[in-house]
């Protein structure tokens, strides 16, 4: 069996400094090595932190080479601008500290830069997105970031949102689309970060409906979300809409909405519908959600699957 190769986690000063300003400025910075005790994690860090073997083995044989950057708080402790997976790593290998560059920012200039430095990754789901620019548009705002830039005479005034769409290859619209994604429901945003991850064993809603169903008041949304749970289906771009309009035109009713959604879509897999009334004669009170109810279904179906073999292979054997 051939042998993988292991690549070297190293991190370039492109991952952590933004500008080639703040790069030739490291020279300028004393790295300290820190407590990882007195490190505290971003406060709504809206990435994943996540450490593969590769990062793990390369810092647990050389160490953590390239610094994170940290800015010191007001009670003696830091909070850590770049560098959370070297950090969890380093936690997990039982490694007491970590170099550090200690740089003073405030509120806004950290968020700005942990958010641009943690942006290089090959793949950022919709979630991470939508906080991210999020929370990098209200620091820019609160710095009062220039909003009169044209590109000639005839060009609009780029506003916030456009700047931020050009550092990222992203266009105005995407950025305001991200951000409404942080009105969602957790669990309806999970399903929006599925549609990106692609597993088709997972459920998924797709960006343009997402983007219709974050205006819905949170209730509203609770309703829809028992209603996906249970069906395991999403509504469609158009359904999306209509429920939006019945939301902002107060029509909206759980009754409606079903509907609605019973509507089937294309390429939509059938559904089997049961009778709720019947279904609670024999289940349980405890539970509470659809989703609770149809896993106490599948598990009841899948007992009673593996009962019924039990009897036919005992019949075959007498």
């Amino acid at each position: 069996m051939a042998k993988r190769e292991r690549k070297m986690y190293l991190t370039s000063l492109d991952d952590i400094f933004t500008s080639q300003k703040e790069r030739d400025e490291i020279d300028l910075e004393k790295v300290k090595n820190i407590s990882l005790k007195e490190i505290d994690d971003f406060p709504q860090h809206p990435f994943r932190v996540e450490i593969d073997e590769d990062m793990l083995e390369s810092i647990k044989s050389k160490g953590v080479i390239q610094p994170v950057l940290v800015r010191p708080k007001a009670d003696g402790r830091y909070e850590l601008i770049s560098g959370h997976r070297r950090k969890k790593a380093s936690e997990q290998l039982n490694i007491d500290t970590i170099p550090c560059i200690v740089r003073e920012l405030d509120d806004n200039e950290a968020t700005i830069l942990m958010v641009d430095s943690n942006y290089q990754r090959d793949r950022i789901l919709p979630s991470e997105k939508a906080f991210a620019y999020k929370m990098k548009m209200e620091a820019m705002n609160n710095q009062g970031a220039r909003t009169d830039l044209t590109l000639s005479q005839v060009d609009t005034k780029l506003d916030t949102a456009t700047i931020i769409g050009r550092e990222f290859n992203d266009s105005r619209a995407t950025v305001f689309r991200h951000i409404r994604f942080t009105y969602l429901l957790p669990q309806l945003l999970k399903y929006v970060d599925n549609s990106v991850i692609k597993d088709k064993e997972m459920l998924s809603m797709a960006l343009s409906p997402a983007e219709q169903i974050s205006f819905l008041t949170k209730q509203q949304q609770k309703c829809l979300l028992d209603y996906i749970d249970f069906n395991r289906i999403t509504p469609s771009q158009a359904q999306a809409i209509d429920l939006r309009e019945m939301s902002e035109n107060g029509t909206f009713t759980v009754e409606k909405m079903t509907e609605l959604l019973d509507q089937e879509k294309p390429n939509q897999v059938p559904k089997l519908k049961v009778s709720m009334n019947r279904l609670n004669k024999v289940l349980p009170r405890t539970l509470i959600t659809n989703q609770d109810r149809e896993d106490y279904v599948i598990k009841a179906v899948e007992f009673y699957v593996r009962y019924q073999r039990q009897r036919e292979q005992k019949a075959k054997e007498r």
